[in-house]
């Protein structure tokens, strides 16, 4: 699978792929991995002979521009010039990480991702946005920039923890509410199969997933119009994690904003009662939130301050069905007022 830009740019993604095969794609060049050292010691004997080993610190709070410096001191220290291949092997915050920092290294290096969860090989290494929180908000540094290469291998996905898996299917899920009603039955019938980690089904998942962002970020790559529609739970769930001290994980803040967002395109009369309800039952049967204790207006008082604002209004995205979905644009004032009834 490829995503083919208009300029000519292009991101190869193999599903099937593996840590070994990072070496293809960096020819006679030296390879740098940036990855965490729960990672390293799972994998670290399937990297590249020869590569220079960056450890990250894990978890949403080193996702900042404090580490990123530290790695670049790394990368200098361990002679990366312009010509070396950066690969991040793991999860989200890593992948998200080494695009930013391949990005801005001696103005840019070629780089590439092998996602080893369910999140990253659905969703955050795929589309080429990079970044880092600020104080708590989400990726409010970052760039665009595609990678080279995505090698997604579900083989990684055994060693998840269950929680990680759950966390990862709710992009997965928001992907089947977008623009792919089978999908989102297939999840209903085969859900037991995806948390058992049949690879034929994580493999089917993955690969329909990653074919509806393709698609969209091939017709959208910054976000200008039909790419918004990726960010459906999104504007709750990044305000959900930041309100909550990172104590759900994005996954998990992000079914909650689904839960959100369907009650709220219910009460528009976009989406009907029986689809709201297959919904919640699909949140909750895959272990996500569908509610959290935190008051409506709060985290609307934080998604004001969310990087997608414009002016006084956010562009919230909607189910219109399930397989469906509309972005409209409301002022924050008007959407306080819907979910003092709808929340």
């Amino acid at each position: 699978m490829t995503i083919a830009l208009p300029d000519g740019r292009r991101s190869e993604i193999a599903i099937g792929g593996r840590i070994r095969d990072i070496g293809k794609y960096a020819g006679e060049k030296r390879v740098f991995i940036l990855t965490n050292p729960e990672v390293f010691e799972l994998y670290g004997d399937a990297f590249p002979a020869g590569a220079a080993v960056v450890l990250l610190p894990p978890g949403e709070k080193n996702k900042t521009l404090d580490t990123v410096s530290a790695a670049v001191s790394r990368l200098i220290e361990e002679g990366a010039d312009r010509e070396s291949l950066i690969a991040g092997v793991g999860g989200g915050i890593v992948c998200d990480m080494t695009g930013f920092i391949a990005s801005i290294y001696m103005r840019g290096v070629r780089f590439g991702f092998v996602p080893t969860t369910l999140m990253a090989q659905v969703d955050a290494s795929v589309g080429g946005k990079n970044g880092v929180n600020h104080e708590g908000y989400k990726n409010m540094i970052g760039v665009f920039n595609q990678p080279d290469f995505v090698l997604c291998d579900t083989e990684t996905l055994r060693t998840l923890p269950e929680r990680e898996l759950k966390s990862g299917l709710a992009e997965v899920v928001k992907s089947a509410l977008i623009a792919d009603a089978a999908l989102f039955e297939y999840l209903e019938n085969r859900l037991g199969d995806i948390l058992e980690r049949s690879k034929e089904v994580l493999d089917f998942i993955v690969e329909r997933s990653l074919r509806i962002k393709a698609k969209i970020v091939e017709a959208d790559e910054r976000e200008a119009g039909e790419r918004r529609k990726l960010n459906l739970g999104h504007t709750l769930g990044h305000a959900i994690e930041k309100l909550s001290d990172n104590a759900f994980l994005h996954g998990e803040a992000v079914g909650a904003g689904l839960a959100l967002a369907a009650r709220l395109s219910n009460r528009l009369g976009l989406l009907a009662d029986g689809e709201l309800s297959r919904i919640l039952r699909l949140l909750t049967a895959a272990g996500l939130p569908v509610a959290v204790p935190i008051e409506i207006a709060l985290l609307l008082e934080a998604a004001e301050k969310d990087k997608k604002k414009q002016g006084d209004s956010l562009h919230f995205v909607l189910n219109k069905g399930i397989g469906d979905s509309i972005v409209k644009k409301m002022s924050c004032g008007e959407l306080r007022a819907l979910f003092g009834d709808a929340g």
